[in-house]
């Protein structure tokens, strides 16, 4: 017989998905709520932003257990489960005087402590809370991270291509084949790199057609795109991807100064400016916390951009402004904004809209939930392409992690459609210092 659980829920577990209610399902699980969540919850639901959302959904699903039988008795759900919410008793708790009963995390650490010094019944506390679950722990409570059902490990993630070491004379047998069979199952357009075991710099790259159950070299990329060449076989795999126009969502994962916005942009302009395939193209960021309005800040809606945006601008200084660039008579990134070719705006306004035949570049896209993301690639029509680039280490967004964010998230739902590809960039081509930096800082 299963071992009766009881799960208790911090309110960041309902603001990051109100479907966490029915996350843990069977007739031996008893879902806990405390009435502290409910306080933090109704705090958030006047808000018009993705937080304030989820927040109305959970009071409007708790609501509905509440005409369903009495809350405090344990309603039933429709996974098997039970859902009760659970006043904390400030008589009997024996909870330690260190730790302040005015902070809310607390008050929900109490009451996980409460029900399981009460109850012989194995108790879980669920919290994006990683200090909410050490303080857990010392008081002996199992706390575990919500990661939405899925038990995933960050090093797990999908990268999107696999390294074959062979020796310099091997390489030579996959040089001008025009197909590779390999043996093994692949998802569509995941990469094969044939490197050599001596030589990291020396490589063959190669992408999986699913059709055809076969390896094909990638595009010739040694003239570089819009005068961007790749310096390593990751960034050339991500270059073949951002070109191929079949390909209609694209994901590049790395840490800072592997290249992801530069390659994402340098296709973009040669996709518009040289080849034609989009009419425009509409580069955004998520203005934190998604869904803020600029209206706060001074000055013209450019003006407030600004400071969000100016990563994006330095880079497409340096893709047309800089003198060494062959497309410097673009005169300079200023002149495809005035003239419409190139949109920059944030997230906050894309609900609602349709944006066909554009090159669409969604930067920083780590910091996103699971359903901003899909509120955004809804919103793609016909002819766009999109791209979605991100750092899961560098998030700023306290409701998701390097796991649950809407990025990764994308990228392990996506893995086997055949108009999706990902590559995760490892190595820093910025320069040495940030390359350093990055990886030891």
């Amino acid at each position: 017989m299963p071992e009766r659980v009881r799960y208790v829920l911090d309110t960041n577990v309902v603001l990051y998905d109100p479907q966490a209610l029915l996350a843990f399902p069977g007739k031996h699980v008893e879902l806990v709520m405390p009435i502290s969540v409910i306080e933090e919850i109704d705090q958030f639901k006047g808000e018009m932003t993705e937080t304030g959302r989820n927040a109305r959904l959970a009071s409007g699903l708790i609501d509905q257990y509440r005409q369903n039988g009495n809350l405090a008795d344990g309603v039933a759900q429709a996974n098997g489960s039970t859902f009760r919410v659970v006043i904390w008793s400030h008589e009997e708790n024996g909870f330690p005087r260190e730790l302040d009963l005015r902070r809310a995390s607390n008050r929900v650490l109490a009451t996980a402590l409460q029900i399981a010094r009460t109850d012989q019944v194995r108790t879980v506390l669920v919290s994006q809370d990683t200090n909410l679950r050490i303080k857990a722990n010392a008081l002996g409570i199992t706390a575990i991270a919500y990661e939405g059902g899925e038990k995933r490990d960050v090093h797990e993630l999908y990268t999107g291509y696999t390294v074959q070491k062979v020796v310099g004379k091997q390489m030579e047998e996959y040089r001008g084949r025009e197909w590779l069979e390999v043996e093994g199952r692949f998802p569509p357009n995941h990469c094969l790199i044939v490197q050599d075991d001596k030589d990291a710099g020396r490589y063959l790259a190669f992408r999986y057609d699913a059709k055809r159950a076969m390896f094909h070299p990638i595009r010739d990329l040694s003239k570089g795109i819009w005068d961007v060449v790749p310096r390593n076989p990751q960034q050339a795999l991500a270059l073949d991807l951002l070109m191929d126009p079949s390909i209609a969502i694209v994901t590049l994962i790395g840490k800072a100064g592997t290249g992801k916005t530069l390659l994402a942009l340098a296709a973009g302009l040669q996709a518009m400016m040289e080849d034609n395939t989009y009419a425009k193209m509409l580069v955004s960021r998520p203005i934190f916390p998604m869904g803020r309005d600029v209206g706060y800040l001074p000055g013209t809606l450019e003006e407030k951009l600004q400071p969000w945006m100016q990563p994006i601008f330095d880079n497409l200084d340096f893709l047309i402004s800089t003198p060494v660039s062959r497309h410097s008579q673009v005169k300079g990134y200023e002149t495809l904004l005035d003239q419409g070719l190139i949109n920059i705006e944030p997230l906050t306004y894309i609900r609602g809209r349709s944006i066909p035949k554009q090159f669409m570049i969604v930067d920083e896209a780590q910091n996103l939930t699971p359903h901003e993301i899909k509120t955004i690639i809804t919103r793609v029509g016909t002819g766009t392409k999109i791209v979605l680039t991100g750092d899961p280490y560098q998030i700023d967004n306290p409701y998701v992690d390097a796991v649950s964010n809407g990025l990764s998230h994308l990228v392990e739902r996506f893995r086997e459609q055949a108009m999706a590809g990902h590559v995760t960039l490892v190595r820093g081509e910025r320069s040495p210092l940030a390359e350093m930096a990055a990886n030891i800082l």
